[in-house]
């Protein structure tokens, strides 16, 4: 029998309490014109105002959003460009949306900082604080949740040539030293990311996701982030980003049986049906064996 995924009460990021008692859906917004799905579709404060509107009532728990493409090949873009791009979209967004949860995709501290201080609620590390370790200073001092992604390499080259040991020993390590890091200081509303696509081949990401349950010996919350990518495509014989969905929608489901408690997705409304559809089947499972 698969076990039911872990809840984790009390979770709280800054004045909101993030609710596990199933898993939840995180919807990706990018505001940079070079992202591999949805690059250049939300550059104006309207249209990715209009896009976290469409999101929130197709069921969103939480709303990340980002001004950095970390595609595959990208460059980086300097920190004054990157606030330039996120900042007055959460100003929006915060104030619009006052119930829903809005997560900062960055790297950089003064990102960061100027999205805490509009209000944003968790800060997702793709770096898992090798760029930037002061962002822990941040989840610290505004008690925001944090998430943090294991990847390796820089994404310009990070796709060129990833090597491990053993990809799931590898990554328990990783976590397990940052968060005895992140515990030491005192910060515990942690959820943790395996950061499929992010310096991994396609079958490290494979095994990671077969292997996903290894990861919930940390006690945290784990958030899986297949939607659209590579992977997908590579599996389906290049199949193209806008026709990746079944795919995502299976490799998602995968995770969640596996314990994900968190998925960030592109296509919302898809993912929320694919979890109660999941809660649905594992209730009746509980039912059947007490």
């Amino acid at each position: 029998m698969t076990p039911p995924a872990p809840t984790y009460p009390g979770f709280r990021c800054r004045e909101k309490i993030l609710d596990f008692s199933q898993p939840r859906i995180i919807g990706i917004l990018n505001t940079t014109p070079d992202s591999f799905s949805d690059g250049g579709l939300f550059l104006s404060r309207q249209a990715a105002t209009d896009r976290i509107g469409e999101m929130v009532e197709e069921g969103a728990d939480i709303i990340d959003i980002g001004g950095e493409s970390t595609r595959p090949g990208s460059d980086p873009v300097s920190e004054k460009v990157e606030m330039e791009r996120v900042l007055p979209v959460l100003e929006n967004a915060i104030t619009a949306f006052p119930n829903t949860l809005f997560s900062v995709d960055t790297t950089k501290f003064g990102v960061a900082k100027g999205a805490l201080d509009l209000g944003v609620h968790i800060i997702n590390d793709v770096s898992g604080l090798q760029k930037e370790p002061r962002l822990a200073d941040l989840c610290l001092e505004s008690k925001a949740g944090y998430i943090l992604m294991h990847s390796q390499g820089d994404p310009k080259t990070m796709q060129k040539n990833p090597v491990y040991s053993n990809i799931i020993k590898d990554l328990n390590r990783f976590f397990r030293e940052k968060l005895e890091h992140l515990q030491h200081k005192g910060i515990h509303n942690v959820i943790i990311d395996p950061g499929i696509g992010f310096g991994k081949t396609l079958e490290h990401n494979l095994k990671i996701v077969s292997n996903l349950d290894h990861f919930t010996e940390h006690g945290v919350p784990i958030l899986a982030g297949a939607s659209r990518k590579s992977m997908i495509g590579r599996v389906l014989d290049g199949r193209p980003v806008d026709q990746r969905l079944a795919g995502t929608i299976s490799l998602h489901y995968h995770c969640l049986l596996k314990g994900a408690s968190l998925l960030r997705v592109h296509d919302v409304r898809e993912a929320v049906d694919s979890i109660r559809i999941f809660v649905a089947v594992q209730n009746e499972k509980l039912k059947t064996n007490n």
